[in-house]
């Protein structure tokens, strides 16, 4: 069922340079969450400095993934004004626990932000893994309607080692323990990808071919251990979001 009761948008922040890539994760926000596309407002923080932004011109912000990793050590220029520019909204947010929701990338810029312990010990390549939803998350209204374990996807160089301070377990791997948590009420991160199913995760794997999460010519081997899963489980997570803070 689509979420039509909207009279503020939602915020996408998007840090990916290449065109291709943030355009499809922009569709895939809109589908997932099941919008019209007005009310999914994108910017390119990639391209631009945010400028100011008025979280009250907003139902809630989505961080998007990216090619940044926020332990990088020897950053660019251009990636620390990106992280200069989320910083701020992210900041702001957190304070007034305003609706959040960040993925992949956005475990890593909003844990930095909240005091998390960020590094590459849990680092997940590309694929399809299960995750478990913790007594907590079975509560949580944004896992509302979700199985106690479901398939996803990951690919990350980083993840968080231990939560930000009083923060709240939602969803663990094995691998990779943290997979999902809150912040306060309203703030949520995950580190696997609610908004891919099976053929945009096949078109992000080409676009980061060459980027160091895997190795290419391991790219049938991910696809094929992908196949049969259903990834469309998690997808609940963004239309319970959009669902929940419309307004």
């Amino acid at each position: 069922m689509a979420v039509t009761e909207i009279t503020k948008p939602f915020l996408l922040l998007s840090t990916r340079p290449e065109d291709e890539a943030a355009d499809a994760e922009y569709d895939s926000f809109v589908s997932m969450m099941e919008i019209a596309p007005e009310y999914l407002i994108q910017k390119r923080v990639d391209r631009e400095p945010l400028g100011p932004i008025i979280l009250d011109d907003y139902s809630g912000i989505i961080v998007g993934g990216g090619p940044y990793n926020a332990t990088e050590p020897d950053k660019s220029d251009h990636q620390v004004r990106v992280e200069t520019c989320l910083n701020t909204v992210i900041r702001e947010c957190i304070e007034r626990d305003f609706p959040l929701f960040g993925a992949c990338f956005g475990v890593g810029i909003v844990g930095s932000v909240a005091g998390a312990v960020i590094d590459r010990h849990y680092g997940e390549k590309p694929g399809c893994i299960t995750v478990d939803i913790t007594t907590e998350g079975l509560a949580d209204p944004i896992l509302d309607g979700m199985p106690r374990r479901f398939p996803c996807i990951v690919g990350h160089k980083e993840a968080t080692r231990a939560l930000p301070p009083g923060a709240t377990l939602l969803a663990r791997g094995e691998a990779c323990p943290v997979q999902m948590y809150r912040i306060k009420r309203h703030i949520y991160v995950t580190q696997f990808h609610p908004e891919l199913e099976m053929d945009t995760f096949r078109d992000r794997l080409e676009v980061y071919r060459e980027a160091g999460y895997y190795q290419p010519e391991e790219f049938d081997s991910i696809m094929e251990s992908c196949s049969g899963q259903d990834l469309s489980t998690d997808n609940r997570l963004l239309w319970n979001f959009a669902h929940r803070y419309a307004r």
